[in-house]
């Protein structure tokens, strides 16, 4: 830093003349370029108001030759005598007339010489950057000149070591009595170069003049005959050219093209890369999404992102998507909706996880997967009736199968559940099920009727409750289980809560948004047409099979009731034998 710094500094000892002589020089104007620039006033007794007073005009010539600006050299002031205080810091003033009215309100302290004190100041707080130096990546040169009279009353040499040490450049400028032992322990190296000593106050300007010739910089970029396509980089003596950020310097050093970031062949870009200011982007073809990684391309699924009112399935085709219907069925004249499904009769009800690792987006996925069963069911109170329950911590009835009558009506219903997050409690749902939702009280048929009761659970997750007991009782109640996992769903908990065979009883999707191929599998098996309801016979209780079985189960019932009644009665002798005997 100490050899960039010494033009920028030497230029300023330049105009140590008086100001009213630098208003006259000519030729081309000495240029600082940026600067955060500290002067360290002595204030003490010794400097007579005479001589302050020159040392004032002295500051005040100075600041009218540099280029003070917030973008380019920022400029404090602060005196110091047996205390310090701050005149103005750096941030204070970006116009060199404030900063001039300053200078001349400036009262001396007119007590010791605590320069050491001083220059700690200027390390620790008039060099931060909250009062207005810049952050050191910015690598703009911090200056600190040093003005003095006299010996200094503390110790100076360790304080300036760790001014240095922090990236201050000090120059120390002794006058008349000063000590020239305690100047060259403050500067900087090389120390011909950043100590100083006049004779007097009066001769200050003396200074100026004699580093006039070979410390004046020449601001070369000034003239606008450099060529730079975008800036011109002032030096000593000289200058060159620097492009702005996302364009590289060409051969003739002065014009700029932007940065081709793609040119190295190391982008990973799976389809096209993209140079930009900012770097190498990837971009995908048309019909194709850019994953995560920023690099890799996959087929844009429009059936997840359009409602495409496919019936049973939607693929997508790159810029389009089409309508799939189950095998055995024919696809209608709207292109969405098949011909299969309208006979049978079941008793369904839908057990679906609301648990949090669901989350609400895949909730909503879960909703449109649920009625994308419906479409294909028969759904009347005649044909196929449809319940749903939500559970995570706790288990609700979203509706019972004998709400609506009509695929329509469930549907709606489907897409107005709220989602309930919270744990994920399976075993708590199946007993729930079993229990309730398939009670005639809940809507569904009376058993004499032979209809099939199915139950499908719908989960993402482990059960944090025991499944086994639930899961047993629904199929020893007739209940034919079918379970759908996804993503984080345990195989051992799907394959004990669905029926045997688990092959046909059992679905898994890696991922929500892949989870429409599951629709096939699950009509073919609940499907009346196809599946366990296939050519199911809904039974009149009125019809003469219907009553000799109701009367045979009534005869069995009283039976037992009256074997029951019998050994009450025996307990009940007993006890009045046992009572008498103890009279």
């Amino acid at each position: 830093m100490t050899g960039f710094l010494c033009w920028p500094l030497a230029l300023l000892l330049f105009f140590l003349q008086p100001w009213e002589t630098q208003l006259q020089s000519t030729g081309p104007r000495c240029h600082t370029g940026p600067l955060d620039l500290v002067f360290v006033i002595d204030s003490s007794r010794s400097v007579r108001p005479f001589e302050f007073e020159t040392m004032r005009q002295f500051l005040v010539g100075l600041l009218r030759s540099l280029d003070v600006g917030r973008n380019a050299t920022r400029v404090g002031v602060i005196q110091y005598s047996s205390q310090v205080q701050s005149v103005f810091p750096l941030r204070a003033f970006a116009r060199r007339e404030d900063m001039e009215r300053a200078i001349r309100d400036l009262v001396p302290l007119a007590q010791g010489t605590m320069t050491g004190l001083a220059i700690q100041y200027a390390m620790n707080v008039a060099f931060s950057e909250a009062e207005g130096a810049r952050p050191p990546e910015e690598r703009v040169p911090r200056v600190a000149v040093i003005v003095t009279d006299g010996r200094p009353q503390d110790r100076v040499a360790e304080v300036a070591a760790q001014a240095r040490a922090r990236g201050i450049e000090i120059y120390a400028v002794g006058v008349q009595r000063a000590d020239v032992g305690s100047l060259r322990a403050m500067a900087s190296p090389p120390l011909d170069e950043h100590v100083f000593l006049v004779e007097s106050f009066d001769r200050i300007q003396d200074f100026g003049l004699q580093f006039q010739g070979r410390l004046c910089a020449i601001d070369l970029c000034a003239g606008g005959t450099h060529g730079c396509e975008h800036y011109c980089i002032n030096s000593p003596g000289s200058y060159f050219c620097r492009c702005r950020v996302g364009f590289v310097l060409q051969q003739d050093q002065r014009s700029c093209k932007v940065f081709d970031h793609c040119s190295f062949g190391n982008h990973s870009c799976q389809h096209e890369c993209v140079s930009t200011l900012a770097g190498p982007q990837c971009h995908c073809l048309a019909g194709y999404d850019l994953l995560q990684d920023g690099k890799s391309c996959q087929v844009r699924d429009l059936c997840n992102g359009v409602d495409h009112g496919c019936e049973f399935q939607c693929v997508s085709e790159g810029l389009s998507y089409r309508c799939l219907c189950p095998e055995g069925q024919q696809l209608q004249a709207d292109g969405k909706t098949c011909n299969g499904c309208r006979e049978g009769h079941v008793d369904l009800v839908l057990l679906v996880d609301g648990s949090k690792s669901v989350r609400p987006q895949n909730f909503e996925l879960v909703k449109r997967f649920v009625n994308q069963i419906v479409d294909f069911l028969d759904v009347s109170p005649e044909g196929t009736r449809i319940g749903l329950v939500q559970f995570s911590s706790r288990v609700r009835t979203e509706f019972p199968l004998g709400r609506y009558g009509t695929a329509a009506e469930v549907k709606q219903a489907v897409l107005a559940v709220e989602y309930m997050e919270r744990g994920t409690m399976t075993g708590l749902a199946l007993r729930h099920m079993v229990e309730h939702s398939f009670s005639e009280a809940q809507g569904a048929r009376p058993r004499v009727l032979n209809v099939p009761r199915v139950g499908l659970v719908f989960t993402d997750g482990r059960s944090q409750d025991d499944i086994s007991v639930w899961a047993a009782r629904a199929k020893e109640e007739g209940i034919v289980m079918f379970a759908v996992g996804v993503g984080k769903a345990v195989e051992e908990e799907l394959r004990e809560i669905a029926s045997e065979p688990a092959e046909l009883h059992v679905s898994y999707s890696p991922d929500f948004s892949t989870m429409t191929h599951l629709l096939e599998n699950l009509k073919g098996s609940i499907c009346p047409e196809e599946g366990i309801g296939a050519g199911t016979e809904l039974r009149s209780p009125c019809e003469c099979e219907s009553l000799v079985e109701f009367q045979d189960r009534t005869l069995e019932a009283l039976e037992s009731l009256t074997q029951n009644l019998a050994q009450v009665t025996a307990r009940l002798e007993n006890l009045e034998h046992q009572l008498a005997n103890q009279k």
